[in-house]
């Protein structure tokens, strides 16, 4: 049986970290097998807001994003093949260094048709989950952004800033 560890909170009240209450649970006699931590695969992955998004000049598809990654930096360069890349799209971000399990390849700083691309706004698929809903990945002002956090509890944060 797989369940949740913020199912399991809502049935004690405990605030023992997870690998304590595997070894409660085998103690009991509940075989605990393995403990998956699904947010780890997610935590290099940030999100994200165009700035601004123009047309490469070297392609018709392409655009060159500049990306509010939220760290407090300087926004982003990235070259983007999404037909949605616009100034005001909130979505997913990933940093040279992260590895894209929809692709299986670790992302690095690349040029693509002659401009630097330090980065990677990314899809549902690309991330492999299902954990981020499809608002996520097209949002639009008027709608919010629907995220679980690693305990498991839904999350939501708007899509555009208030000026």
């Amino acid at each position: 049986m797989k369940f949740t560890l913020s199912w399991l909170k809502e049935h004690l009240e405990t605030d023992e970290p997870v690998e304590k209450l595997a070894d409660k649970l085998t103690m009991i006699g509940l075989e605990v097998e393995n403990i998956e931590d699904k947010a780890k695969a997610l935590k290099p992955f940030t999100i994200a807001r165009v700035i601004s998004a123009e047309q490469h000049p070297n392609a018709d598809r392409l655009r060159v994003c500049m990306v509010d990654t939220g760290d407090g930096g300087a926004p982003v360069q990235v070259v983007c093949g999404a037909p949605n890349a616009r100034t005001g799209l909130v979505s997913v971000f990933s940093a040279p260094g992260t590895f894209i399990p929809g692709k299986n390849i670790t992302l690095g700083i690349g040029t693509i048709r002659g401009v630097e691309s330090r980065g990677m706004l990314c899809s549902a698929p690309n991330c492999r989950s299902r954990r981020i809903t499809t608002a996520s990945w097209s949002c639009r002002p008027t709608r919010r952004l629907a995220l679980l956090t690693p305990s498991g509890r839904a999350s939501a944060i708007p899509c555009s800033k208030s000026t």
